[in-house]
């Protein structure tokens, strides 16, 4: 089929969320650089200089055939995986949470038993 090869919305979603990664990647490091050689940066020209380098290289990205490949293989891997129910993220949450709370009362307990046994030994 013609449409195997045509982009789609997880590809696209996966360089939009690339695009703003490196935006704020971006952003920062320019303001950071900028700061070192001023006091105060301009915050309209940094902004402006991420956003036109973030366009330019998820553009370069998009039209890069290896990084597209790659792009589209992520996107096809992810249509495969088995998301589970909202049900189940509930209960693994829930499980979660007790263990965490379980394990942190083990160890308190642990610790508490340790430094009493520490006062006795050393006498502080």
């Amino acid at each position: 089929m013609a449409d195997d090869n045509a982009p789609n919305k997880p590809v696209h979603l996966i360089y939009l969320s690339g695009g703003l990664v490196v935006f704020y990647l971006l952003q920062w490091s320019i303001e950071w650089i900028w700061g070192y050689f001023t006091r105060y940066p301009s915050e309209f020209k940094v902004t402006l200089f991420a956003a036109i380098g973030a366009i330019l290289a998820t553009i370069f990205a998009y039209r890069n055939r290896k990084t597209f490949g790659l792009v589209s293989e992520v996107a096809a891997e992810l249509q495969k995986v088995s998301w589970p129910t909202g049900q189940e993220t509930k209960v693994a949450t829930i499980i979660v949470i007790v263990m965490t709370i379980i394990s942190a009362l083990v160890l308190g307990l642990f610790d508490f038993v340790f430094g009493q046994a520490s006062q006795l030994i050393y006498g502080a």
